[in-house]
């Protein structure tokens, strides 16, 4: 029973800390802040969005995150109401 309470917590605070993380700046974050804060996204997506907008400038809107290999609208529904620029 403890190691079912342990476990429950453990969910419960992993998934709080998502829901209360706020928004991520994708034209701001670093490669490691957008890999935590966005669903699906790993390391190498991540650095793949941050060498996008270093090759192309910033992101004029979130649908522009389309745009890197590896994003497409699936993840871009899940991770949006979390985005900012």
């Amino acid at each position: 029973m403890k190691l079912l309470h342990t476990l429950f917590l453990a969910a419960i605070l992993m998934f709080s800390s998502v829901a209360f993380a706020g928004k991520i700046n994708i034209n701001d974050a670093s490669a490691e802040q957008i890999a935590s804060a966005m669903i699906g996204i790993g390391v190498s997506k991540a650095e793949a969005i941050v060498k996008y907008r270093s090759s192309h400038g910033k992101f004029k809107s979130i649908q522009d995150l389309e745009n890197v290999d590896g994003i497409g609208s699936k993840t871009l529904e899940k991770n949006k109401a979390n985005i900012s620029l």
